[in-house]
């Protein structure tokens, strides 16, 4: 299998944690990981459309040369795969958490976030609209008030006792913020998350913001 992506583009981020995650938990899974150069405009050469026709990453090419288009499809398949440990937990309770948790930091952190570095500064050349950068910038302490919560109670991650996959979410988020240089609003619980996951191995694998 390989894996496509841009090392700071935050869904592939994202998968990539997952894969460091997996492999310091004790489950490395093989596949070979190949660049696609997004400001150079990769995504959008025919040989690259042959894989997504949307032009986008990450992409995971399987064994039988078809194709997965997204993260979390990719994640599910090769957690399929490889299910211990799992990335999502142990019990209905604890997968339901992590997947509340990985929910909140896509839509109400990730997706704001890329939205306002792709209307102020876009690494892919798109125009800036500020009145749309400052719509998104606005909506991101939302969702991170609502993760703050969650760790109010001294978790160390934030669906429990162990990373999930909601830890690579808001990590691939925050890489990206901090790539695109847009300010991540201050909230105690989550700043004291963010230095310590990237304290971890598999973070400084992948990290490279």
């Amino acid at each position: 299998m390989k894996l496509y992506f841009f090392p700071v583009a935050p869904n592939p981020t994202r998968v990539r944690l997952y894969l460091a995650e997996k492999a310091e938990a004790g489950c490395p899974i093989e596949l070979d990981q190949v660049v696609v150069n997004l400001p150079q405009g990769e995504q959008r050469q025919p040989e690259h459309l042959a894989r997504n026709r949307a032009g986008k990453l990450p992409v995971l090419e399987l064994d039988d040369g078809s194709f997965l288009t997204e993260s979390l499809a990719i994640v599910q398949y090769l957690e399929d795969l490889n299910p211990e440990p799992s990335i999502w937990g142990d019990d209905p309770a604890s997968r339901a958490r992590a997947r509340e948790a990985e929910r909140i930091a896509e839509l109400h952190v990730l997706y704001p976030i890329a939205w306002t570095v792709h209307t102020t500064d876009s690494p892919l050349g798109l125009p800036a609209n500020p009145p749309v950068a400052e719509h998104f910038r606005s909506r991101t302490p939302q969702g991170l008030e609502l993760l703050n919560d969650l760790l109010s109670d001294g978790r160390p991650f934030l669906a429990g006792a162990r990373v999930s996959m909601a830890d690579c979410t808001l990590q691939a988020a925050f890489q990206f913020a901090r790539f695109g240089k847009v300010e991540i609003p201050v909230f105690e619980h989550v700043q004291a998350w963010d230095t310590r996951y990237r304290e971890r191995p598999a973070a400084k694998q992948v990290l490279v913001v």
